[in-house]
Formats: C-alpha cells, sequence, structure tokens
C-alpha cells in the first residue's frame, strides 16, 4: 500500500445513515457488539464512541468486533480506531464467518450486529483494485485481495471480472447482469462486450457498454454502473456471502439484541427482507422495521452515495 493512499484515506468518510444506524442499534454502553462491515471504519468509530471503557468500578466495558475482508480498508481502519484501544477488536474476515469469529474470540453471545452492504469509497478510489469505471484499472474486482499481496488468511476468490467479460460464452454473460443487478439491456450489453472482445481494462469496458445503451436523456447514473455491479456481486459471491451471513446471525445475538442492514440495490434487499421474514415465521427474530428506512433529503443532497440506501433492523427474540 503506497504511502500516499494511505495518507489520502486517513480523512473521515462520511458513513452512511448514521445517525439511524445508532438510533436502531440501541447501544448499550457495557454491550458486544459486531460490526460485519468495517469499510473507513466511520460506523465503528459512532459505536466505539458510546461503549464504556470499563474504568470505573461497576461499569463493564463494551465492546466492538469489526470485520471486513479487504485487508487494506482494515489497515486503514485500524489506525482510526487505534484510540480505543482492546475496546475494538478488527479482523480480517468476510462478514459470512461472524458466527466463527464471535465463536473464536471467546464470546458467548453479542447486542447488535451492522452491516453496510455498500462497497467502499476507498476501493473504488483505487484504479488498480477494477471496481471503477471512471478511471483504467484492470479487471479484477476482487474484494479479499490486497492490491500488494494475494496471500490471505481465509480463501479468497478465484474468479475475477476478466474471466467473466472476456470468457463467459454471451448468454451467460447476459443471464448475470440481468439476474445481479436488474440490468434489463443485459443482451445488448452481453453481445457488445462479447464483439469487443478482448476488452482491455475497466474503462474500456466502460466505454463498449456506454455505447451498446440507447441514451435518453439526463442520465443518474452512468450507463456501465449495473454492469460492473453485477461483475463485482459474481466474482465475490456477494448474495451468497449474505445469505450465509444472515442464517448465522440470530445465533449469535443475545435476546434483544438486534441486527440492522444497509443496502444499497433491489437484489440485496429483497434477499434481507425475505431473511428477516423467515427468520420471523420461525420465531427467532422480530421486525421492527414494517417499512425500509431511508436517508433524509438533507443526507442525499450532503452525500450522494446514501441516495439509494434502505435500512432494515430485527429484534433477537427471546427462547420460548
Amino acid at each position: 500500500m503506497s504511502s500516499e493512499w494511505r495518507e489520502e484515506n486517513r480523512a473521515p468518510h462520511t458513513p452512511v445513515m448514521l445517525q439511524e444506524v445508532l438510533e436502531w442499534l440501541r447501544i448499550k454502553p457495557d454491550g458486544v457488539y459486531v460490526d460485519a462491515t468495517l469499510g473507513a471504519g466511520g460506523h465503528s468509530e459512532a459505536i466505539a464512541e458510546r461503549l464504556s471503557s470499563g474504568t470505573s468500578p461497576g461499569h463493564p466495558s463494551g465492546r466492538l468486533i469489526s470485520l471486513d475482508r479487504d485487508e487494506q480498508a482494515l489497515q486503514i481502519a485500524q489506525e482510526r480506531l487505534t484510540r480505543f484501544g482492546s475496546k475494538v477488536n478488527c479482523v480480517l474476515s468476510p462478514f459470512s464467518r461472524i458466527a466463527e469469529v464471535v465463536h473464536e474470540l471467546g464470546i458467548p453471545k453479542v447486542d447488535g450486529v451492522l452491516a453496510d452492504l455498500g462497497i467502499s469509497s476507498m476501493q473504488l478510489d483505487q484504479p488498480e483494485r477494477g471496481f471503477s469505471f471512471r478511471q483504467a484499472g484492470p479487471l479484477n474486482m476482487r474484494m479479499g485481495v490486497s492490491a500488494e499481496s494475494e496471500s490471505s488468511s481465509f480463501e479468497t476468490s478465484e474468479l475475477t471480472a476478466d474471466e467473466i467479460v472476456n470468457r463467459w460464452p454471451e448468454k451467460e454473460l447476459a443471464d448475470l447482469l440481468y439476474r445481479e443487478a436488474d440490468e434489463h439491456d443485459s443482451r445488448r450489453i452481453a453481445r457488445a462486450i462479447v464483439r469487443a472482445r478482448p476488452i482491455r481494462d475497466t474503462a474500456h469496458l466502460a466505454t463498449v457498454v456506454a455505447g451498446s445503451r440507447a441514451q435518453w436523456g439526463r442520465q443518474r447514473l452512468h450507463p456501465a454502473t449495473k454492469t460492473f455491479l453485477a461483475l463485482r456481486i459474481a466474482v465475490n459471491r456477494e448474495m451468497e456471502e449474505l445469505g450465509q451471513f444472515l442464517s448465522r446471525v440470530p445465533a449469535t445475538m443475545n435476546p434483544e439484541g438486534r441486527c440492522v442492514v444497509l443496502t444499497y440495490h433491489s437484489r440485496e434487499d429483497r434477499i434481507v427482507k425475505e431473511a428477516f421474514r423467515e427468520a420471523a415465521k420461525q420465531g427467532t427474530l422480530k421486525i421492527l422495521t414494517k417499512h425500509v428506512v431511508r436517508p433524509s433529503e438533507e443526507e442525499e443532497r450532503i452525500n450522494p452515495r446514501s441516495r439509494s440506501a434502505k435500512l432494515r433492523c430485527a429484534e433477537r427474540v427471546p427462547a420460548a
């Protein structure tokens, strides 16, 4: 990791729907919490600030476990959270391993879990990671691999965006774009990609996708947004990871513990909604947000990244 990039990313990033997250988590000073998607550390920092340090008699310390599968993001966030000392544990791990991580740390149960499913701006800001269509970079998109090293303490995806874009059959590529990102121009885009092969880098891919789509008036999103989203989801097995995470969360929480999830596109929101409904039927969770919570107009204006965010919250039901 370059020192220049490290310095640039020490500046605080704006966590999405921070006040709403804190309100729905209902943080207890002596509670134990998991930020399952650490990212730049904004949510973790705010949670840790509300936890007791346990320095006075009769007031046990609160604790925060923060997970991230991205080694670079973890290193940056650790520096941000250093001032909290042992109150915060940062762990290199995908959030699907939440139950294993909590167990390995010797924690019986936790009082709250947060998952912010949005991609980190730090990843977007690095062209070499291949997430951004605004700058030329390799067709990579793997979250769990650092830019300097492909070593990791857990298994990472061998699939890359390059493999999908330059080798998958046209029909499979089109099906992926439609299934993972609701891309209604999926057939046209897939055809254009196959004809333009080999696709050299992210900028080339973005140009090919944009050129294949009819433009109507002013576009709110870049024409390649959904294509890049679908590729990122497939490379990182995000929907599979999300399903595993949601299935394991109830068993990690104390009674009345809360799970807050922030989603940014329709498919992952549907998965969260259905998982909460199924857990409610089984009597393990109670859904607290009958309708999704959206960011305020003021937040959307200040932080455009929050515009597509949806918050859902469910509470652990005491065992009968």
